[in-house]
């Protein structure tokens, strides 16, 4: 397989320039008539400007206004930055070796970037403070979780890593504060079939062959709430959001289940009481066994 070239462009604010590879066919006279085309969303003075800039790049240097259309080349570029909202949290780092950074990821801080979330996220904070650009994740926290996430230094070792969580190699144990119920028989595990749809924000749980199995204990409560240890033995999206709502409990401060309820992203005052507490394995490189805690504490119980 031809192996695809690496960009010109450095990285700014800790993020990798944007790569795309040109058609193998088309009419276009130039690059600028290509890109007004090809992306839409972008204005066409923008593209100009960008241009005249010498923001857009190709393998050998930047591209001007009056660059020909190359059919199955590559340019880079560094995409304009949404205006977003400082998440008023640190990231804390739990552990770091030349191989990995066990991260202690604050409420309301995504993981990686994505959408409206680009500069405030774990992932860009870290490369820019702990002065490491490869870094990457292993997996990912929903923004509005706390706790320990995992990232690898080096991008070739991404992948062993990654295959942990995907083989279900990594013991994760979580914390929720929830309501008490002293009706509620635990400890117990929840199975359930649970489908995430492409443009739909909310996961949902439906009939059929279980997909997602949580194990749910109560560790105390007292007056009207409940710590709750979760361990899930599955990764599905907003798992055991899901199930702690099927239960009659649901995690305190939860905007999405039972109910879907609009937040704006300036409102920091309610995180959800969801804290990814453990995690635990066996090196894929060292083959020693680590087991990580985070250091957080969830507001409603503490």
């Amino acid at each position: 397989m031809r192996r695809k070239p690496s960009s010109p462009l450095p990285q700014r604010h800790g993020l990798d320039a944007a790569r795309l590879k040109l058609p193998s066919e088309g009419t276009w006279p130039s690059l600028r008539d290509h890109l007004v085309e090809r992306l839409p969303r972008v204005a066409a003075a923008r593209i100009d400007e960008m241009l005249a800039e010498e923001r857009i790049w190709g393998v050998a240097g930047p591209l001007g206004a009056d660059a020909p259309f190359v059919p199955d080349s590559y340019i880079w570029f560094h995409r304009d930055l949404p205006v977003e909202v400082p998440v008023p949290f640190e990231v804390g780092v739990v552990h770091q070796d030349d191989d990995i950074v066990v991260a202690d990821k604050p409420h309301f801080l995504a993981t990686i970037p994505r959408g409206a979330h680009i500069m405030q996220t774990a992932l860009v904070k870290l490369r820019d403070s702990l002065g490491l650009p490869d870094l990457s994740p292993a997996h990912r926290l929903d923004r509005v979780t706390a706790g320990l996430v995992l990232f690898v230094v080096r991008r070739e070792l991404r992948g062993k890593y990654q295959t942990m969580f995907r083989d279900r190699l990594v013991r994760k144990e979580y914390e929720a504060i929830a309501p008490y119920d002293p009706a509620l028989e635990l400890p117990r595990v929840v199975r359930s079939r649970i489908i995430k749809e492409r443009g739909i924000i909310t996961a949902f749980e439906v009939d059929g062959e279980p997909n997602a199995e949580t194990h749910v204990s109560l560790v105390e409560h007292r007056g009207a709430l409940g710590r709750y240890h979760l361990k899930p033995l599955t990764g599905r999206t907003h798992q055991l959001r899901l199930h702690m709502s099927g239960l009659g409990v649901p995690i305190v401060n939860d905007d999405f289940y039972p109910v879907l309820r609009d937040r704006p992203l300036d409102d920091f005052s309610s995180p959800l009481q969801l804290l990814a507490h453990t995690l635990s394995f066996v090196d894929p490189i060292s083959g020693v066994d680590r087991s990580f805690t985070s250091g957080l504490k969830l507001s409603a119980w503490s």
